[in-house]
């Protein structure tokens, strides 16, 4: 790992009977230091009716946020249309290609997960993570839909803890939104 690389972040998405849940936790640590305690990495778009959480450097993510919602807007808010002309033009971009983060989005119908390689992944299981903590958010939420009569959110809210209480790079500090 590179001294100045920064980690950032775990962010969990949940979709479990009719609820869409989307949390990520605030920290962003360069090195071996927590630069920032409650960073926001998740947010609404399209008038509220989409979830968008970033994954990898801020300003790429930024910079990907508002690309995305271009793109959600030109597409009069399909989810699948615009992840597609974001991985296709982030894949072809001289200067998006550089862009180091993965992004995923939801709405009350479809999730995916967008990557610079053109990769649009949707997954197979109501639940779907990113970042430094998002293999311990995952496994967390996958057990908790299968074994738990948690909401959607509560799921979300206890396996991001899970994975707080694990990786070094996730914090307690959780934003979390819902659709």
């Amino acid at each position: 790992m590179q001294e100045n690389q920064f980690h950032a972040t775990t962010i969990l998405g949940v979709r479990h009977r009719g609820k869409v849940v989307m949390a990520g936790d605030g920290q962003v640590t360069w090195g071996s230091t927590i630069f920032k305690g409650q960073a926001r990495k998740v947010r609404t778009m399209h008038q509220g009716r989409v979830l968008a959480g970033f994954a990898g450097t801020a300003a790429d993510a930024f910079a990907l946020f508002e690309k995305f919602e271009q793109f959600l807007e030109s597409a009069r808010g399909k989810l699948d249309r615009a992840a597609v002309a974001l991985a296709k033009e982030w894949r072809t971009d001289k200067y998006l290609r550089r862009l180091e983060a993965q992004l995923i989005v939801m709405d009350t119908e479809k999730t995916f997960l967008i990557s610079g390689n053109g990769d649009i992944i949707e997954p197979d299981h109501e639940v779907i993570a990113i970042g430094s903590g998002g293999g311990f958010a995952l496994a967390a939420g996958i057990a908790l839909v299968q074994n738990s009569d948690l909401d959607a959110r509560s799921i979300a809210e206890n396996a991001m803890n899970i994975a707080a209480d694990i990786c070094i790079y996730t914090n307690h500090h959780l934003t979390i939104e819902e659709l």
